[in-house]
């Protein structure tokens, strides 16, 4: 299924004991739907307060609801902050999550002198003026295959930290900036720092040509701030095949 969330009232994607999240609404919908306990898997585990435009999730379910009824049937079941935009059919072998080759994130930031009450739970507000050249040239500098050490938490667990950066583009708008991400994968808290230390390059406080010298130090303390989670939309998730 293709899932939309807005994420601020959730503790995250993945279940976690007494706390409200995307994955245990959905189970408990699917439960409800088809009396079977099922267990649904996303293709990422979204933080607490981050949001999902295209979210896909998996689960192995025996029932006769068919395919094109199964968003109305779940979205009559489900929180209003959380819906099921599609559903498909996967053959055997398909994993939701080791299966992606690419992923999209956005991230807004509104830099206006005060915050639109309409986009403050989506939305960073960072009221700077920002240099859009400045924060693009350094874009570029992050884009392709680099260890991401220096970009993700010092809590990041995996031992590869070799990632791809197909487009790290900041796209001014009316409220602000828009920061598309596209990448092969992504390490825990790394989007939110990519665009943490782009807004630094784009104040002045950081040079753009730093971001070689901070990719090759691995080292989290050269890169810039971890960027709220509010502002976070994870917006496609792509396949060898559109299933949808």
């Amino acid at each position: 299924m293709k899932v939309a969330y807005e994420g601020t009232a959730y503790a995250g994607f993945q279940i976690q004991p007494d706390l409200p999240t995307i994955q245990g609404e959905l189970e408990r919908a699917v439960g409800q739907l088809t009396g079977q306990r099922v267990s649904v898997l996303g293709s990422g585990r979204t933080d607490a307060g981050v949001h999902a435009n295209g979210q896909v999730v998996q689960m192995l379910v025996d029932s006769r609801i068919p395919l094109e009824r199964w968003p109305l049937a779940m979205n009559a079941l489900l929180p209003e902050d959380i819906r099921v935009m599609k559903a498909a059919e996967v053959p055997p072998g398909f994993h939701v999550r080791h299966d992606v080759i690419k992923k999209t994130y956005l991230y807004r930031v509104n830099n206006c002198p005060h915050q639109d009450p309409f986009l403050r739970r989506i939305s960073f507000h960072y009221p700077r003026r920002l240099d859009q050249s400045r924060m693009e040239a350094a874009a570029r500098m992050l884009e392709g295959t680099h260890d991401f050490t220096s970009f993700c938490s010092v809590r990041t667990a995996v031992e590869n930290r070799v990632r791809t950066i197909y487009r790290l583009e900041p796209e001014q708008a009316s409220e602000g900036f828009l920061f598309w991400v596209t990448g092969n994968g992504f390490l825990y808290n790394m989007v939110r720092i990519l665009v943490g230390t782009l807004l630094e390059v784009g104040t002045g406080k950081r040079d753009p040509g730093e971001m070689t010298t901070v990719l090759k130090s691995r080292d989290r303390t050269r890169a810039g701030m971890t960027a709220p989670a509010h502002g976070l939309t994870m917006w496609q998730v792509e396949y060898e095949r559109d299933y949808f």
